[in-house]
């Protein structure tokens, strides 16, 4: 039920009535209920409010996975602000460019992030800046005026009155990782974001009795939508760790007693491998395991599903799309390589890339397009970029390839710019990839476009070996050669004891780019 407000802010007011005993946030030493985290919510409004931000203002955040970027996040939004989560990944240029883009008024930043802090610049952010941690701030080489957060919102009232908000006025800027270009602000809003709560909540099956670890990063959409927000909205608990590692994961899972976690497909790969290399963990809470941003090959999916006795969903979201837009429902069976059936509420179709933009039939590849509450209203400051990608009527074109079947599940083929064009053969990265991971001696693989002689453009291969294995290239080669089409095999392929993964846990294809231009010289 949403709060006569309309406050996004207000996401967890239900729990706070029903269940303020219960804990709501745990992590290392920390047990937050839902009566702390009201209070402490409605101080961190109130802190900001005192130094003049109020409705509309964007004021960025910078921070690792801390329980106080919660507090922070939805205690601006009751004052009718903006949150604007930072990757903490990007270099100062990039961040730079994000806060001067946005127009943030004020940078919160943690402590263990000071010193990337103090060098980004924009001329909108007003001093004092506000530093987040448990130990006093060291001025010497920071920011002089910098506020303790927790000794000033110490001092907050608990009592708020909430900003009444409208469902089109602006909840969150967003913004996207920039792999085509700049990084764009994804406009969400706060009608929005309810709805995309309420209804993954719904496909997840999410109950106050239930318990998620979070270890992907808070500020990125896969932590928000798959966990944080549902969670806090049916009055469940969040285990928040500060950063991916395997053993932590496993760990947390035993100790905390977690029901469902949520990843990326690498991560549960690593996550298996120390299991095999650690075994004797029992891990009976475990019910499901959420995995987006790519599709779930069979034989892992099995592997998880035998080791941790759990159901696997695949999801498929993107920043200005929902966030959430596809999802495997836990009430119906999920099929094999599809991200799921649309989340209640949004509408999808493939459409195709020939320039014409027709519906397609089941069966056919042509790009995504969604229309739901819960995409963004438009591009902050980029009025060309908005009317580009979302249609009058609220189309948004995605960019990502898609297949439906007749019964609505959707199968992501990949982004529409990574396709390869070979001879005028069209080739998807991930359909190859699909045919390697059967190979028993391939660990992982990952391809992508590079320039050829003859062809113009052909697949490259990245693999990742089966320890033991001594597997070549022209074992790689024969065997897609045997299972897929001549034209698709990769002309070369390149052995990598791991890939190289993004501060999102994603495969990070700008590395491997990189990596293959060198070999080509």
């Amino acid at each position: 039920m949403r709060p006569q407000s309309g406050n996004f802010g207000e996401l967890f007011h239900e729990a706070v009535r029903r269940v303020p005993d219960q804990i709501a946030l745990i992590a290392e030493g920390v047990s937050v209920s839902y009566r702390e985290l009201e209070r402490r919510t409605n101080r961190a409004a109130n802190l900001f409010r005192s130094y003049g931000v109020g409705q509309g203002d964007r004021v960025a955040l910078l921070f690792p996975n801390d329980y106080r970027f919660i507090e922070i996040c939805f205690g601006l939004m009751r004052i009718g602000a903006v949150p604007l989560p930072l990757n903490m990944k990007l270099d100062t240029g990039a961040l730079s460019y994000i806060v001067t883009d946005s127009g943030a008024k004020l940078l919160v930043y943690h402590e263990s992030l000071a010193d990337k802090a103090v060098h980004v610049k924009s001329p909108h952010v007003t001093e004092p800046r506000v530093f987040v941690g448990d130990q006093p701030m060291n001025q010497e080489g920071g920011f002089p005026a910098a506020i303790d957060y927790e000794k000033e919102a110490s001092r907050m009232p608990d009592e708020l009155t909430v900003e009444r908000m409208k469902d089109d006025d602006l909840c969150f800027l967003l913004y996207t990782s920039g792999s085509t270009g700049r990084p764009k602000g994804c406009m969400l809003t706060h009608g929005g974001q309810w709805w995309n709560t309420e209804a993954n909540c719904e496909a997840l099956g999410i109950g106050s009795g239930d318990r998620s670890l979070v270890s992907v990063p808070l500020y990125h959409k896969n932590a928000m939508i798959n966990a944080v927000k549902p969670c806090l909205f049916k009055g469940a608990s969040l285990v928040i760790l500060p950063g991916f590692q395997p053993e932590d994961v496993v760990r947390a899972i035993e100790r905390y007693e977690v029901t469902y976690t949520t990843g990326v497909p690498a991560m549960y790969k690593m996550i298996l491998a120390y299991c095999k290399e650690y075994p004797g963990h029992r891990l009976p809470s475990l019910k499901f395991l959420v995995c987006g941003s790519s599709e779930v090959p069979e034989e892992l999916k099995l592997e998880l599903q035998d080791t941790f006795q759990a159901e696997i969903l695949e999801a498929y979201g993107l920043t200005e799309g929902g966030p959430q837009v596809l999802a495997s429902p836990r009430s119906v069976p999920g099929r094999q390589g599809s991200s799921g059936l649309p989340v209640p509420g949004c509408e999808v179709r493939a459409v195709s890339t020939d320039g014409e933009e027709r519906p397609l039939p089941p069966g056919e590849i042509g790009e995504l397009w969604v229309r739901s509450p819960g995409v963004a209203k438009g591009y902050w400051n980029l009025p060309e970029a908005t009317r580009k990608r979302i249609t009058p009527d609220g189309w948004l074109k995605t960019g990502d390839l898609v297949r439906f079947d007749r019964d609505g599940y959707g199968y992501i083929i990949g982004r529409q710019d990574d396709m390869i064009n070979i001879g005028g053969e069209k080739a998807y990265p991930k359909e190859i990839e699909n045919i390697l991971s059967l190979h028993p001696d391939i660990a992982d693989v990952c391809v992508i476009g590079m320039t050829y002689d003859m062809k113009g453009y052909a697949p490259a291969a990245f693999v990742v070996k089966r320890p033991g294995s001594a597997l070549s290239e022209r074992e790689v080669k024969d065997f897609f050669l045997e299972r897929g089409p001549a034209y698709a095999h990769p002309r070369k392929v390149l052995f990598l004891e791991r890939l190289p993964l993004s501060g999102t846990g994603k495969v990070d294809k700008a590395a491997l780019k990189t990596l293959l231009q060198t070999v080509q010289r």
